[in-house]
Formats: structure tokens, sequence, C-alpha cells
């Protein structure tokens, strides 16, 4: 018995079937993953490079969030490494951490056509706001001191040194240098 184009055709399509089967299986699982990845480390559609892709007047959903097939005009916060953030909704992981760092809010305020916003510190905190937050703070000078060399400014936690010296009966004022 010879094997025709059509013979052929039926014996792929019940392997084929399966494949797809299993590939829809599998993608399924991947795309979970994936969605949970989004979730737990907030990234954007600019991250996963959606912006600018065409998606032919339909809104891609991505979980939670749809992406558009357009870039994001709406961003009114912005970092140096391409997050930004419209203003509207609870505030992103990366600006509340940057925050919780010292750095201020106006510091991400994005210039309408700008890239980015204002250059920033090591510390991820804006120029204007490094130097603002610099010179609010006065300097440190050695308030207590003992006769071995050890000193203490007074800000912080009392260092051991300190805690066992009053413990043997010293007071603060005594050591006052």
């Amino acid at each position: 018995m010879t094997n025709t184009y059509s013979l052929i055709q039926q014996k792929i399509a019940k392997p084929q079937k399966e494949a797809d089967a299993l590939r829809q299986k599998e993608t399924s699982g991947v795309v979970a993953r994936i969605k949970v990845a989004i979730e737990h480390y907030g990234l954007t559609a600019e991250q996963l490079g959606f912006v600018g892709a065409k998606a032919s007047g339909k809104a891609m959903v991505l979980g939670k969030a749809k992406v558009l097939g357009k870039a994001a005009s709406g961003a009114k916060y912005r970092d140096g490494n391409g997050q930004s953030w419209s203003g509207r909704g609870p505030r992103p992981r990366w600006l509340r951490d940057a925050i919780a760092g010292g750095a201020s809010l106006e510091s991400f305020l994005a210039v309408r056509g700008a890239a980015v916003a204002a250059p920033l510190t090591a510390k991820g905190m804006g120029i204007k706001a490094a130097k603002a937050a610099k010179s609010r703070r006065r300097p440190s000078t050695v308030l207590y001191q003992d006769g071995a060399g050890n000193s203490w400014t007074g800000r912080g936690p009392q260092p051991r040194w300190l805690k066992d010296t009053l413990a043997g009966g010293k007071t603060l004022e005594e050591m006052r240098g």
C-alpha cells in the first residue's frame, strides 16, 4: 500500500491535535505564572515592551491592567529607569520605596514631552530634594565623650560604651565634651 497525500494528512491529524492540546495546557500555566510575576513586581506595559505595539484598535488585556497599543502620554511621575505613574490609583511599588527611602514626590514630576524627570542621586532622590534635605539637617558634633576616645553625637541610640558608663554611676552631664 502506497502512501498518498491524504493518507499522510490523516496520520498527521491525530498527533497534531494532541500537540495542540498539550501546547494549550502548557501555555495556560506559563501565562498564569507570568501574571503572578507581573503583579508581584508591579511591572508596567512599557517594561514588558507593549508600548508602541499595534493592537489593531483593541486593548490587549493583561490580568487586571489594560494595555493600549499606544505610548502612555498621561504619566505625571517618572523615574530615571523608565517607570512611570499617572498619579491615579494607588502609588506603584517603585515610587513608594523611593519615598520611604527619603525622596520627595515632587522630585519625580515629569515634564511634558520629556522622557525622564530630573536627574537622580545615588539614593534615588532628585538633586534639589537631596540638597534641601541636607540643608535641613544640622551638622553632627560630638556632645558626649569618655576618656578612652569614645564619642557620641546625641543622635540615634546610645552606644554600648555610654550605656555601660551610665550604669556605672556617671551622668550625661559629666560626659559632656
